[in-house]
Protein backbone atom coordinates (compact mmCIF):
# COMPACT_ATOMS: atom_id res chain seq x y z
CA UNK A 1 0.00 0.00 0.00
CA UNK A 2 2.29 2.70 -1.25
CA UNK A 3 5.36 0.84 -0.06
CA UNK A 4 6.26 -0.97 -2.98
CA UNK A 5 7.25 1.10 -6.18
CA UNK A 6 5.23 0.83 -9.36
CA UNK A 7 6.38 -1.28 -11.90
CA UNK A 8 4.96 -1.73 -15.66
CA UNK A 9 5.91 -4.37 -18.17
CA UNK A 10 3.83 -4.87 -21.91
CA UNK A 11 3.17 -8.57 -23.33
CA UNK A 12 2.79 -8.60 -26.64
CA UNK A 13 0.81 -11.33 -28.54
CA UNK A 14 -0.70 -12.73 -31.40
CA UNK A 15 -4.51 -12.74 -32.18
CA UNK A 16 -6.97 -13.97 -29.95
CA UNK A 17 -9.43 -16.32 -31.23
CA UNK A 18 -12.89 -15.23 -30.90
CA UNK A 19 -12.48 -11.45 -29.65
CA UNK A 20 -13.62 -8.20 -31.65
CA UNK A 21 -12.22 -8.38 -34.96
CA UNK A 22 -11.43 -12.13 -35.03
CA UNK A 23 -11.42 -13.64 -38.24
CA UNK A 24 -13.27 -16.92 -36.84
CA UNK A 25 -16.84 -15.28 -36.03
CA UNK A 26 -16.62 -13.90 -39.81
CA UNK A 27 -15.55 -17.41 -41.26
CA UNK A 28 -18.17 -19.10 -39.17
CA UNK A 29 -20.71 -16.67 -40.80
CA UNK A 30 -19.61 -16.68 -44.29
CA UNK A 31 -20.01 -20.02 -44.64
CA UNK A 32 -23.04 -20.79 -44.72
CA UNK A 33 -23.19 -18.74 -47.99
CA UNK A 34 -20.35 -21.60 -49.49
CA UNK A 35 -18.04 -18.78 -49.50
CA UNK A 36 -15.03 -17.84 -47.58
CA UNK A 37 -12.97 -14.40 -48.23
CA UNK A 38 -8.98 -15.16 -47.94
CA UNK A 39 -6.83 -11.88 -48.19
CA UNK A 40 -3.91 -14.34 -49.50
CA UNK A 41 -3.97 -18.17 -48.54
CA UNK A 42 -0.28 -17.80 -47.93
CA UNK A 43 -0.94 -14.81 -45.35
CA UNK A 44 0.34 -16.13 -41.55
CA UNK A 45 -1.12 -15.05 -38.30
CA UNK A 46 -0.07 -16.17 -34.82
CA UNK A 47 -3.08 -17.45 -32.70
CA UNK A 48 -3.79 -18.17 -28.96
CA UNK A 49 -6.97 -18.34 -27.35
CA UNK A 50 -8.68 -16.25 -24.53
CA UNK A 51 -7.21 -18.75 -21.46
CA UNK A 52 -4.06 -18.88 -22.92
CA UNK A 53 -3.99 -14.97 -23.25
CA UNK A 54 -5.00 -14.42 -19.91
CA UNK A 55 -2.73 -17.35 -18.33
CA UNK A 56 0.34 -15.40 -20.14
CA UNK A 57 -0.41 -12.58 -18.48
CA UNK A 58 -0.89 -13.51 -14.97
CA UNK A 59 2.38 -15.83 -15.66
CA UNK A 60 4.23 -11.92 -16.40
CA UNK A 61 3.32 -10.27 -13.64
CA UNK A 62 4.81 -13.17 -11.22
CA UNK A 63 7.71 -12.86 -13.05
CA UNK A 64 8.22 -9.45 -14.52
CA UNK A 65 10.88 -7.18 -12.98
CA UNK A 66 9.87 -3.75 -14.53
CA UNK A 67 9.94 -2.38 -18.02
CA UNK A 68 10.82 -5.53 -19.66
CA UNK A 69 7.83 -6.21 -22.81
CA UNK A 70 6.96 -10.43 -22.86
CA UNK A 71 6.29 -12.65 -25.89
CA UNK A 72 4.30 -15.76 -25.96
CA UNK A 73 6.09 -18.35 -27.98
CA UNK A 74 2.46 -19.14 -29.76
CA UNK A 75 1.93 -21.26 -32.99
CA UNK A 76 0.81 -19.45 -36.55
CA UNK A 77 -0.54 -20.92 -39.39
CA UNK A 78 -1.73 -19.94 -42.71
CA UNK A 79 -5.23 -18.25 -43.21
CA UNK A 80 -6.68 -20.64 -46.05
CA UNK A 81 -5.85 -23.54 -43.14
CA UNK A 82 -7.59 -21.61 -40.93
CA UNK A 83 -10.31 -21.30 -43.38
CA UNK A 84 -10.70 -24.62 -44.26
CA UNK A 85 -10.53 -25.67 -40.29
CA UNK A 86 -13.94 -23.56 -39.67
CA UNK A 87 -15.89 -23.54 -43.21
CA UNK A 88 -14.31 -27.03 -44.61
CA UNK A 89 -14.92 -28.10 -48.32
CA UNK A 90 -15.93 -24.04 -49.12
CA UNK A 91 -14.75 -21.71 -52.21
CA UNK A 92 -12.18 -19.36 -50.86
CA UNK A 93 -12.22 -16.18 -52.62
CA UNK A 94 -8.86 -14.64 -52.77
CA UNK A 95 -9.81 -10.77 -51.65
CA UNK A 96 -6.19 -9.14 -51.69
CA UNK A 97 -3.89 -7.53 -49.28
CA UNK A 98 -6.39 -4.52 -47.91
CA UNK A 99 -3.78 -1.37 -47.44
CA UNK A 100 -1.53 -1.42 -44.41
CA UNK A 101 -2.19 -5.33 -44.02
CA UNK A 102 0.89 -7.32 -43.77
CA UNK A 103 1.22 -10.82 -45.07
CA UNK A 104 2.94 -11.31 -41.95
CA UNK A 105 2.83 -11.05 -38.39
CA UNK A 106 6.04 -9.95 -36.20
CA UNK A 107 5.77 -10.21 -33.07
CA UNK A 108 10.13 -9.58 -32.40
CA UNK A 109 11.48 -7.82 -35.43
CA UNK A 110 15.33 -8.53 -36.21
CA UNK A 111 16.40 -4.35 -34.59
CA UNK A 112 14.90 -6.14 -31.31
CA UNK A 113 16.96 -9.24 -31.11
CA UNK A 114 20.03 -7.55 -29.33
CA UNK A 115 17.45 -7.19 -26.32
CA UNK A 116 15.86 -10.23 -26.41
CA UNK A 117 16.60 -12.92 -24.07
CA UNK A 118 14.63 -16.57 -24.78
CA UNK A 119 13.02 -18.72 -22.17
CA UNK A 120 11.02 -22.19 -22.73
CA UNK A 121 7.90 -20.71 -23.14
CA UNK A 122 8.54 -16.75 -23.81
CA UNK A 123 10.63 -14.58 -25.20
CA UNK A 124 11.45 -11.08 -22.99
CA UNK A 125 12.29 -7.96 -24.67
CA UNK A 126 15.15 -6.12 -22.61
CA UNK A 127 14.00 -2.43 -21.74
CA UNK A 128 17.47 -0.53 -22.29
CA UNK A 129 17.35 0.75 -18.24
CA UNK A 130 20.32 0.50 -15.97
CA UNK A 131 18.86 -1.76 -13.29
CA UNK A 132 18.29 -4.30 -16.15
CA UNK A 133 22.03 -4.88 -16.97
CA UNK A 134 22.38 -7.99 -14.23
CA UNK A 135 19.24 -9.05 -13.26
CA UNK A 136 17.99 -12.54 -12.35
CA UNK A 137 16.01 -12.96 -15.96
CA UNK A 138 19.10 -11.62 -17.71
CA UNK A 139 20.88 -14.78 -16.18
CA UNK A 140 18.46 -17.55 -16.79
CA UNK A 141 17.68 -16.14 -20.55
CA UNK A 142 19.70 -17.69 -23.57
CA UNK A 143 20.57 -14.08 -25.68
CA UNK A 144 19.01 -14.80 -29.34
CA UNK A 145 21.17 -14.34 -32.40
CA UNK A 146 21.57 -11.12 -33.95
CA UNK A 147 19.60 -11.70 -36.79
CA UNK A 148 16.84 -13.52 -34.82
CA UNK A 149 12.98 -12.53 -35.60
CA UNK A 150 9.68 -13.94 -34.23
CA UNK A 151 7.66 -14.15 -37.00
CA UNK A 152 4.52 -16.06 -38.11
CA UNK A 153 5.80 -17.32 -41.43
CA UNK A 154 9.31 -18.94 -40.37
CA UNK A 155 8.01 -19.94 -36.77
CA UNK A 156 8.70 -24.05 -36.27
CA UNK A 157 5.30 -24.44 -34.25
CA UNK A 158 3.17 -24.43 -37.64
CA UNK A 159 -0.42 -25.22 -36.75
CA UNK A 160 -2.53 -27.64 -39.79
CA UNK A 161 -6.50 -27.68 -40.77
CA UNK A 162 -6.62 -30.59 -37.85
CA UNK A 163 -4.92 -28.77 -34.54
CA UNK A 164 -6.69 -25.84 -35.99
CA UNK A 165 -10.35 -27.44 -35.82
CA UNK A 166 -9.51 -28.69 -32.13
CA UNK A 167 -8.30 -25.50 -31.33
CA UNK A 168 -11.47 -23.83 -32.51
CA UNK A 169 -13.63 -26.59 -31.42
CA UNK A 170 -15.30 -24.20 -28.67
CA UNK A 171 -16.00 -21.60 -31.13
CA UNK A 172 -17.90 -23.95 -33.24
CA UNK A 173 -19.70 -25.77 -30.53
CA UNK A 174 -21.23 -22.50 -29.40
CA UNK A 175 -23.13 -22.13 -32.30
CA UNK A 176 -24.20 -25.97 -33.42
CA UNK A 177 -26.84 -24.54 -36.23
CA UNK A 178 -23.93 -23.14 -38.21
CA UNK A 179 -21.44 -26.13 -37.75
CA UNK A 180 -24.22 -28.49 -39.05
CA UNK A 181 -24.13 -26.20 -42.14
CA UNK A 182 -20.87 -26.86 -43.36
CA UNK A 183 -20.12 -26.23 -46.89
CA UNK A 184 -20.97 -28.64 -49.67
CA UNK A 185 -17.83 -30.88 -50.98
Amino acid sequence: SGKLPTRFSVVRYGNVMGSRGSVIPLFMKQRESGVVTVTDPAMTRFFLTVDQGVKFVIDSLFTMIGGELFVPKLASCTIADLAEAIAPGCEQKIVGLRPGEKMHEILIPEDEARLTLEFPRYYIIKPTLPFWANTAAELNGKRVNKQFSYASNTNPQQMGVEDLRNLCAPFLEQAPEAQQQLCPA
